[in-house]
């Protein structure tokens, strides 16, 4: 039975785990719409090419600098789940063939 309680507790921590990686990729997607709505804003209110292209610059660079903390934040949160599921797996979860 103690494996049981412990076995649900890091099912428990695995769910918590993805229900907090869904939410944080769900604040990223609303932050690309973000900034290319602003740029399209910002493109609208330009006089000239020059103007247009520096704003277009900066969102680029913004939209890379995003892009590589995607991949930290997806590396981390692969590195989070996989520990849960290794940690799940050390308790000697009782497989469905018990």
């Amino acid at each position: 039975m103690g494996q049981h309680f412990l076995g649900h507790a890091c099912q428990n921590e695995l769910v918590d785990a993805y229900e907090q990686a869904g939410r944080a990729w769900l604040a990223r997607v609303k932050s690309e719409v973000d900034l290319w709505s602003e740029l399209t804003a910002k493109l609208t209110a330009t006089d000239s090419i020059p103007e247009a292209m520096t704003a277009y610059q900066q969102c680029v660079t913004h939209r890379m600098q995003m892009a590589a903390e995607d991949g930290r934040r997806l590396y981390e949160d692969c590195q989070k789940i996989t520990h849960k599921i290794t940690e799940s797996l050390s308790h000697g979860l009782p497989t469905t063939s018990s």
